[in-house]
């Protein structure tokens, strides 16, 4: 995920595409523009949807990226002095070295500038939250526990003792080997271990949220939504009707190819009604429309859109089940020399013997590639504010009244400058990689109202 991926480009072929989206059934094999040969042990003899492919391709108990690489995302033995570097050339030629080091995909933010990066998220809970009620924090896929540590350390230190004394961290992360290392990590403070627990499963599996909880919490998801599962649907022109994205493998082969099917998922029907709510908000006129539609019949040109589909179902089972839940989370708004076809396409990236090499086709994914999307910021906050139950159309296509959430989205140097001590990380010349260096990043805060109906 670091800006120094190299990518390769691929010649692309301007495919026909042989068939009419009205005639088609769901039973019809189509055109197939998009195959790739994978030893693949996640596509049987039935087609499966492209979200579904990707959860296995990352999540995998045996075959999964993450569960054969749970070293993917690197630790630091010690914290970075950033004032002791001269400037920006000092810091890159330090930050090779531990790449080098340590032969791993990337370092997270949150790695990169502990503690002070996770003090910062502390210190925006401490300002926000209800302190009449015990403090409760969940964290979604806590990585190597380094935010947990950061933040409970912050609260020991920062917060009135009976804050402290009283809170309750839990972490849920669906990697058995990642659980681990979050409870020796955040063990380092004897004090920590009475206040946190890990809980290894999927956060998106409402069953293991059990009943509703109704008091006040934290939600953190730290580079979460990048590797949530998409689905992908695909449009013959500017003006056709959407259809779905399948993967199936080819008869007696092993290359996968892409089948499409008219719409029926209910995920991926609501996350197309989302996005139609979100084209509605837009200042986008009916003549530029009926343009369009013009266009199309003259240069017909394929569309293909990734859908957030994996966001939706974690933010419909947090809403269900932390009734009162406020999230803080953050992640890429865009990515880099991404050649894969569609809006809010993913980089599919493999690192091998210390170089990163990007794919330009999704279903080269092998259990060595990770994949993950940028964040629509304005796309995750009306999915909120419609998990929330507040922006579901009525009877005239308009939200409810009353919003129940309050929502920001910041750039992740206005978020440090206002809760973080941007000191910390800045070197003797003035460069702050945390505020200079990650302007493709943001933060996404979102608190209840007292609009309950």
């Amino acid at each position: 995920m670091s800006s120094a991926m190299a990518s390769f480009m691929f010649a692309s072929k301007k495919l026909g595409f042989l068939f009419s989206s009205l005639k088609l059934t769901s039973s019809e094999h189509l055109a197939q523009p998009f195959a790739a040969f994978f030893s693949t042990h996640i596509v049987g003899d039935a087609p499966i949807l492209v979200r579904d492919f990707i959860h296995s391709v990352l999540y995998d108990p045996i075959h999964g990226y993450f569960s054969k690489r749970p070293g993917s995302v690197g630790v630091l033995e010690k914290s970075i002095r950033f004032n002791q570097f001269e400037g920006r050339k000092a810091y890159m030629q330090h930050l090779d070295r531990i790449y080098k080091q340590n032969d791993i995909a990337w370092f997270t933010p949150v790695e990169l500038f502990k503690p002070w990066y996770a003090h910062g998220i502390a210190e925006a809970i401490l300002r926000t939250a209800n302190l009449s009620v015990p403090l409760k924090i969940y964290e979604i896929g806590g990585g190597s526990g380094t935010c947990a540590k950061g933040i409970l350390d912050y609260m020991l230190l920062n917060a009135p003792e009976r804050i402290y004394n009283n809170m309750t961290y839990i972490s849920v992360e669906i990697s058995s080997s990642l659980a681990g290392k979050q409870l020796e990590t955040v063990g380092q403070v004897r004090s920590h271990l009475s206040k946190f627990k890990v809980e290894c499963r999927d956060a998106a599996d409402p069953s293991g949220w059990g009943h509703v909880e109704e008091q006040p919490c934290w939600v953190i998801m730290l580079e979460v939504l990048d590797n949530l599962p998409h689905d992908l649907i695909y449009s013959e022109n500017q003006v056709a009707t959407w259809m779905e994205v399948w993967v199936e493998r080819q008869k007696d082969s092993l290359a996968l190819s892409e089948l499409y099917k008219p719409l029926q998922d209910p995920l991926i029907t609501r996350c197309i009604e989302i996005m139609n709510l979100k084209k509605d908000q837009s200042s986008q006129s009916k003549a530029l429309l009926m343009a369009k539609g013009m266009w199309a019949g003259v240069f017909p040109e394929p569309r293909r859109c990734w859908l957030p589909t994996g966001c939706l179902k974690l933010l419909e089972v947090l809403h269900g089940a932390l009734s009162k839940m406020s999230l803080i989370a953050s992640d890429f708004s865009y990515l880099p020399d991404v050649t894969i076809p569609g809006e809010r396409a993913p980089l599919v990236s493999t690192k091998k013997d210390g170089t990163s090499s990007d794919h330009s086709n999704y279903l080269d994914a092998m259990d060595d590639a990770d994949i993950f999307f940028p964040t629509d910021f304005w796309f995750l906050e009306l999915i909120d504010h419609y998990c929330s139950g507040w922006l579901k159309p009525g009877k005239d296509n308009l939200p409810k009244k009353g919003k129940k959430r309050r929502t920001i989205t910041l750039d992740t140097s206005s978020f440090m400058e206002e809760f973080g001590l941007p000191t910390k990380t800045r070197t003797k010349d003035g460069y702050n990689p945390l505020l200079d260096d990650f302007k493709n990043t943001k933060f996404y805060l979102s608190v209840p109202t007292h609009n309950t109906k």
